[in-house]
């Protein structure tokens, strides 16, 4: 293996390998990537695919139940939790990332084993190794789950997500810090396999959605089983026997964990907690003080992905952008398009030079019962940036809704500009609905008006005639 490189990437994520591919596809340019855990990342094995993978059994029973013809069939029973946890382990290969270094080098990119560290301009340390750059350094570390300083908190040694999506027993008492994408979908496959749910959350769930999806996913998870305390905080946690085995093994014995509300203080025995509480930049040890960047904050860029000169990018959660591994990955597309242009002395001033959809054109979909699936500002979201804006909204109650499954349940809401009549953002919230947002997207990404966006007819009986109902709400008004 050769000491110098075109392109070194530093994170072996989705986000540090579609860099390290765009940056020399369709050339003789080098790349080599620098990982100290897994090829693949975070999304491979401890986020996206391992949660969605726990996530849709529950789904699929949950349509069984309000399925005639099924639900007789399913009757009371549950989930084989071994089969959903052996499912998951095929996603996840078990923790084995040898494929995915397969495919870095059938791709013609290397793999280097260890902690990658700035060293200054185009210069990487790898242990006792120095790695040297010609054109580009890529950093792609993302981000790691932050544990807030509550009083004997860590020293219980409390699960983060990656315990939680690499569990191999399932507790029976598992307490949840926090209200977001992860806490809610970490409770959804939680209860359908069977463990008794808490949720501490400071207000309400999916906070930054618009309002009725919290709600609905809050009331689906009370429905389910979870105690939900709301305006709640953990101010100490007692664990005197944990140990730190990670990734799903026990922890210890029971942790007692005391509660603060409005209604007093509550006193709770679990046997883990979950702290689902945010995320951290993994920035701490990557020598950015050497390129005169700040250590632990996440690195600013501008919209080539660029942080420093024309050598130094940051793609993915690392630059605090969009945290979301599909924004990640077309950062990444964008980052690898800028590089290859400038090792061939091409201009860089087209649109695919330039990252512009993580400017309000965000797409996400949190995968509980129901999804939510979203796209763009909330109404409170663009008011607040100054948008003089309308919205329109109904239930989601069409042909093909009703036809998925019976007691379907869902709601949908778009957000108009009123100058432009173009859409600027939609919500979703439904089973099944995640399937019907990339047309969201493509009409708030292509600002398509509405008396454009009505042409376009969606197919009989599917649950995407919603639009239908959403352009005939917006027709009226």
């Amino acid at each position: 293996m050769t000491d110098t490189y075109d392109v070194i990437v530093l994170g072996g994520g989705p986000v540090g390998e579609n860099a390290a591919q765009y940056a020399v596809a369709n050339s003789d340019r080098t790349a080599v990537i620098v990982e100290h855990e897994l090829v693949g990342g975070e999304c491979s094995y401890w986020a996206c695919m391992p949660s969605k993978a726990l996530l849709l059994p529950g789904s699929v029973l949950d349509q069984a139940r309000n399925m005639p013809g099924v639900a007789s069939l399913v009757g009371d029973r549950t989930l084989d939790v071994d089969a959903v946890l052996a499912r998951r382990d095929s996603y996840t290969h078990g923790l084995d990332d040898s494929s995915q270094v397969e495919w870095a080098e059938s791709a013609g990119i290397d793999v280097v084993r260890g902690h990658g560290r700035l060293a200054g301009e185009k210069t990487v340390t790898v242990g006792d190794r120095t790695l040297t750059a010609r054109h580009a350094v890529v950093l792609a570390t993302g981000t790691t789950a932050a544990v807030p300083p509550i009083p004997g908190l860590r020293e219980a040694r409390p699960w983060t997500s990656r315990d939680s999506t690499n569990l191999h027993e399932v507790p029976d008492r598992v307490l949840i810090l926090g209200g977001g994408v992860v806490a809610c979908e970490s409770a959804t496959w939680l209860l359908a396999l069977g463990a008794r749910v808490t949720m501490v959350v400071r207000s309400g769930l999916l906070g930054t959605a618009e309002p009725f999806a919290g709600t609905a996913v809050a009331d689906a998870l009370t429905a389910a089983g979870a105690d939900i305390r709301t305006g709640a905080t953990i101010a100490r946690v007692d664990r005197p026997d944990a140990r730190d085995t990670r990734y799903g093994h026990v922890h210890g014995g029971p942790a007692t964990v005391t509660i603060e509300s409005d209604n007093g203080t509550d006193t709770l025995e679990v046997d883990e907690i979950l702290v689902a509480a945010g995320r951290r930049p993994a920035t701490d040890d990557l020598g950015l003080d050497t390129v005169g960047l700040t250590p632990g904050e996440s690195v600013p860029v501008d919209d080539a992905l660029t942080a420093v000169g024309d050598w130094l990018y940051a793609a993915g959660d690392v630059n605090g952008r969009a945290l979301l591994t599909h924004m990640g990955k077309y950062q990444a597309r964008v980052c690898g398009d800028v590089i290859a242009a400038r090792a061939d002395g091409r201009p860089t001033d087209s649109r695919r030079h330039r990252a512009t959809a993580d400017y309000g054109q965000v797409p996400q979909v949190v995968f509980t019962t129901p999804e939510v699936a979203s796209v763009g500002p909330t109404e409170a979201a663009a008011r607040e940036a100054g948008r003089d804006v309308r919205t329109v909204e109904t239930d989601i109650a069409v042909a093909g809704s009703s036809l998925r499954q019976d007691n379907f349940s869902g709601h949908a809401k778009l957000v108009i500009d009123r100058a432009s009549d173009t859409l600027l953002g939609a919500t979703f919230v439904g089973q099944g609905v995640a399937e019907i947002l990339h047309s969201a997207t493509v009409a708030v990404v292509g600002a398509v008006p509405l008396d454009v966006l009505w042409h376009a007819v969606p197919s009989y009986p599917t649950t995407s005639e919603i639009w239908l109902r959403l352009l005939d709400e917006a027709r009226e008004r």
